[in-house]
Order: C-alpha cells, then structure tokens, then sequence
C-alpha cells in the first residue's frame, strides 16, 4: 500500500495493512465463536441486508482487527456492527471518523462481548494490539458501573429515557459481570490483565452480585424474578422501550439466573434467589395453549420484513409456554402495542409487533429440566 494511500485512511487503514501481511498461522487452531454477536449481526443484517461478502469465522485475526476499528477511543462500541463483515474503504474511512465520538452501547450483548473476543484472539495470535483493545473495553466497563447500585446501563451517554437506567433486558448487567468474572479470573484469554486491575474487576463483581440480589422483584416479600430495567436512584422496576412496559421478564431473568448458579461456592443468598426465581418460573408457566406461526402476506416494516404471522391457539397437549412479561403485582401476562398501550390479547397486538418480538417463548425448558436440578446437586456436594 502507498504512504499516501495509508495516510489517507489513517488508523483503518493501518490495522487493514498490518492484518494483510499476518502469516496463515497467525488466526490459530479453528474460530472464536461468533455466538456473542448473533443480536449485532442480526439487527445489521435487518438493516443493510445480508448480502455483504463476510470473513470465515476462522479467519480470527482480520475479524479481531474489525473490532478494533469500531472501537472508539475511550474503549466503548456502538451497537449492532457485524464484525465478520468485509470492509471496503469507504466503510474503514467512516469507523476511523466515529472513534472520536464518546460513549457506546452494552445493548445486544455488546462491549462485554467485543473485549472477550479481543481477549482470545489475542492468546491465540500475540498481536498486541487486541491485548491493548481489550483493556480499553475493561476499562471503559469498569467506568460506566453505576454507583448507586452496581449495575451497568443500557448505553452511554444517554439519548433515550430508558438508556440511563440499570440495565438486564439483553443480558446487560449479567453478561457484563460475567466477563468480569473472567478477567479477575485471568482465564479464556485475561491473562494479561494486571494485579490492580483484577482487584477492580474484582470490586466491581462485588457490587454487581448484590445489586442483582437487591433488584429481584418481591411480591408481598416473596422474591421472584427481575425487571428489564430499573430507576438507578429508586431502583423500582421502569419502563424500557415504548412497547416494554414495567415487568418481570422471563427471558432476561434466566440470564441472571445462570449468571448466579456460576459463581464458584455460591452464599446461602444466591442460592435463595436462584431457588426462588426457578419456584416463580414454575409458578407462571402457562399451560394448554401454544404459539402458532403460518405464512402470510409479506409486509416490509421499518425494522424487519413479516413472512408470517402468529397466534395463541389452545392445545391441552402443548408444552408449557411462558410470556416474556408479567405483571409486577399479579403476574398476569404482559402485553402491549408500539405505541405503549397495555392490552389483554395477544391479538391486540398489531402484526408488527407480533412479529417482530418474542412475546411468548420457552426460554425456562432447559434450565427448569437440566441446569437447576444439575447445579442444585453441585451445591449439595460442595462443589
């Protein structure tokens, strides 16, 4: 590449060059799962289409370098970028002007993720640079730990109403303390991370574990599951997006579950709230009905294309379903259009919406079937 073309890039262009004259060898034995971006890759494929030409997933360090270039200067990410994704010029230019823009989003499993990856790719390659990327993610993580509780927010600096508030809607609070876990940990790739700054991300797990366990919702003093997101000053459940009204979440709640059952020689209080949760999960299954999907009449929204639509049929053979929310008092079903109005069907609920989120699912099956029963055995013995 020419000096001019390199200057002319700048930092994108660099990293690119550097990346081009890796030996084969470099990317190690096999990829680095992508599993953590399938939200991003996702939401970006909804967007722009999915046609754009991607790395292999073994291609593990040009796919790493691509982190690196979305990265901005203070170590957060935006949200929703495929990082498998070819990069022309124009794109590398783009990402080189953005990394001056402060802040970034832990919504759709981001930031944890990115630091995790560049954590691995670095103990398989040795290129420094993914070492240096990861610690400014530790970093910019450790700064946006809200004081008040210790939980993480959907996204700074905010732009929306609910993106200051503490976060565990997509796994924001959980996923975060658990990467934590691992660089205090110096395991899957954090061997790098130095004496103080496992201390801090020691401290910052501390705070984390008992915000979680302040935050599970109580009904007339009996623990439950936890809210999507809460006010950092009250810390009373709050509303998300228009649609995602003040509730107890299932599917965000069995992250935080598994979250807990994975510390190491569990307190007597995780594992009440562990107990608890699974008994409230249990207690709200719904049962002889069952979510149906047939093909109909494709409609392009702003977000996605519908090729189907889909309904609550009974069925006194189907296997229990939970809705995503319920009720913070009475654990009736949750339901609600774009809009935010709250309404009693799933039929109310306009196709865009119904076909666009996962109001119903069976996101409890396999924790309630294997994982509880294999961890509540673990804790008996001690393990």
């Amino acid at each position: 590449m020419a000096a001019g073309a390199v200057q002319d890039l700048g930092l994108a262009a660099l990293l690119f060059a550097a990346a081009s004259l890796l030996p084969a060898a470099a990317a190690g034995p096999g990829p680095i799962p992508l599993d953590g971006f399938a939200d991003a890759i996702h939401h970006w494929q909804n967007l722009h289409g999915d046609d754009d030409p991607r790395h292999a997933p073994d291609d593990v360090a040009t796919i790493a370098d691509n982190i690196v270039l979305q990265q901005r200067r203070d170590g957060g990410w935006r949200e929703n970028r495929d990082p498998a994704r070819i990069l022309d010029d124009d794109a590398r230019r783009r990402l080189d002007a953005e990394r001056d823009t402060a802040g970034g989003s832990f919504d759709n499993r981001n930031v944890y993720t990115q630091v995790e990856y560049l954590a691995q790719a670095h103990a398989r390659t040795g290129i420094a640079r993914f070492r240096e990327a990861s610690l400014r993610g530790l970093e910019f993580i450790l700064a946006q730990q809200i004081e008040a509780c210790g939980g993480w927010p959907h996204t700074v600096p905010a732009s929306t109403s609910y993106h200051a508030l503490i976060t565990i809607a997509d796994e924001v609070t959980p996923g975060v303390l658990a990467t934590l876990r691992k660089a205090m940990a110096g395991s899957d790739g954090f061997v790098f991370v130095d004496d103080d700054l496992r201390a801090r991300a020691r401290a910052a797990v501390a705070r984390g574990d008992a915000c979680l366990l302040r935050l599970q919702v109580r009904q007339d003093g009996r623990a439950t599951a936890w809210a999507g997101q809460y006010d950092p000053r009250t810390l009373a459940p709050a509303q998300g997006r228009s649609f995602e009204l003040p509730a107890i979440v299932t599917q965000e709640s069995i992250a935080v579950v598994r979250y807990l059952m994975s510390i190491p020689a569990p307190s007597p209080e995780v594992v009440a709230a562990v107990d608890a949760a699974v008994a409230w999960f249990r207690d709200v299954a719904l049962h002889g009905v069952r979510l149906e999907t047939s093909a109909a009449e494709p409609v392009r929204y702003r977000y996605h294309t519908a090729t189907t639509d889909r309904r609550l049929v009974e069925d006194a053979d189907a296997p229990p379903l939970w809705a995503r929310f319920y009720d913070l008092t009475d654990n009736s079903v949750v339901l609600a259009t774009r809009e935010g109005e709250r309404v009693a069907r799933y039929a109310d609920i306009p196709r865009e919406r119904r076909t666009g989120y996962q109001w119903y699912g069976d996101w409890p099956h396999a924790l309630l079937e294997r994982e509880y029963p294999r961890w509540k055995r673990k804790v008996a013995a001690g393990d």
